[in-house]
């Protein structure tokens, strides 16, 4: 896209491009702001991960802690499922969340038939609407999962589109209403499903940690991989218009200074393209969490 839009200004504006590329001095100016920049990102980058990687460099007691954490969590979760192989990726874990907070809903459908008519029928009505709106969203889930064929990031994605906050409180304005009224099996079935929606965020944030994680290695590595190159080419340039030893074979009718610099110029974003690209997944995986969930902010 650089190298094209370069390419294309160079074409229509001819005389103005060729006066701008004729500053060699300029020129230099930039791909040495390019060259301290890219020195100075792939610096920045290394440090964050390194900080990451400092959270797994501990020591094995809290090792052990980290590990006992995640199995107890994922026990819980087959506990709670009846499933003794608890899922290990988004994928099945928003499958397996989906499916028991649906049935889970539909079982307190019956639980207005014990009351008296008066306060029954105030609570059948409460309990109609509660019951639909957790089924509709476990079932919305659902269905987009099965349909999900991108990878993590896109089962994450929909995990982070389901808004578990109205319905945990719709849960808790339930039973602290009608907790008088209603007997312990049904009180049960309330907490169960409320637990169900804490595994459901707890999975959903863990889920997110390790795709952080996992982003922020990939950059670093990605940018290390592209960096040198860059680092190459850009020097190299400097060093061929301070000695004059600039191409003078054109292609397809174009000048040899445009298309040395464009691709110059092209080489030399690289890292901050690939910067650009992950930023942009984490920024945007970061602000959609930050609007769901019990707690959120305005925007």
């Amino acid at each position: 896209m650089t190298f094209a839009s370069i390419v294309f200004m160079g074409s229509i504006w001819t005389f103005e491009m060729k006066m701008l590329l004729t500053e060699t001095a300029a020129v230099q100016t930039i791909l040495n702001s390019f060259l301290s920049g890219i020195i100075l990102l792939v610096s920045i980058v290394v440090s964050i991960n390194s900080i990451v990687l400092s959270h797994d460099i501990t020591s094995i007691g809290a090792q052990e802690k980290r590990i006992e954490s995640m199995i107890e969590f994922r026990r819980d979760i087959g506990g709670l499922t009846g499933n003794d192989a608890a899922p290990k990726d988004p994928d099945s874990f928003l499958k397996v969340m989906a499916t028991v907070i649906k049935e889970r809903a539909h079982s307190l459908e019956g639980a207005s038939e014990d009351l008296e008519d008066d306060i029954g029928d105030e609570f059948t009505e409460d309990i109609t609407t509660y019951v639909d709106s957790v089924a509709a969203t476990a079932e919305e889930l659902e269905i987009a999962v099965q349909q999900v064929h991108g990878g993590d990031l896109y089962a994450l994605w929909l995990g982070l589109e389901t808004d578990y906050g109205p319905l945990m409180n719709s849960t808790h304005n339930m039973t602290s209403t009608y907790r008088s009224q209603l007997n312990d099996d049904k009180i049960e079935e309330f907490t169960d499903l409320m637990e169900m929606f804490e595994m459901f965020a707890t999975g959903r944030e863990y889920f997110k940690t390790l795709y952080y994680g996992k982003e922020i290695s990939e950059l670093s590595r990605t940018l290390l991989v592209f960096s040198l190159p860059s680092i190459i080419v850009t020097i190299w340039a400097i060093l061929a218009i301070d000695a004059g030893l600039l191409p003078d074979v054109g292609v397809f009718g174009l000048s040899p200074l445009l298309l040395f610099v464009a691709l110059t110029f092209t080489v030399a974003l690289v890292p901050f393209i690939i910067l650009t690209s992950y930023m942009l997944r984490v920024a945007t995986v970061s602000s959609r969490a930050s609007t769901s969930g019990p707690f959120r902010l305005r925007s």
